[in-house]
């Protein structure tokens, strides 16, 4: 199999999902978690403090399934530096090519799938 496709398609899918999480919080230098970041000023009336909790609440929401495929996609780089890219985690078997063209941070093969 020919990984250098698959790692140009995870390398910039990474890249998106950096910026996207950058632009709906930080990355905690403590712990390595994304967490949302709201603006607005430090005195602020009732309205203003509901909304901006509002706002944290919708971006820590969009936050968690883009941190956990950064990890997938993170974790698929690695494999295919360290030459074990599309082998299935609970078979041991190769995932086959369509799945990996569909989702290249596939970790399992069709028929162990989520």
């Amino acid at each position: 199999m020919n990984t250098e496709n698959f790692k140009k398609k995870l390398e910039e899918e990474k890249k998106v999902l950096l910026e996207e999480l950058g632009t709906l919080g930080k990355k905690n230098p403590e712990d390595g978690e994304w967490e949302a970041t709201v603006e607005g000023s430090t005195e602020a009336d009732r309205n203003d403090l509901g909304d901006r909790f509002e706002d944290f609440e919708e971006k820590s929401s969009m936050i968690n399934p883009l941190e956990k495929r950064l990890t997938d996609v993170t974790d698929a780089l690695k494999k295919i530096q360290d030459g074990t890219y599309g082998i299935c985690e609970t078979s041991g078997e190769p995932i086959e090519e369509e799945r990996l063209e569909a989702n290249p941070a596939a970790r399992t093969c069709i028929k162990h799938m989520e």
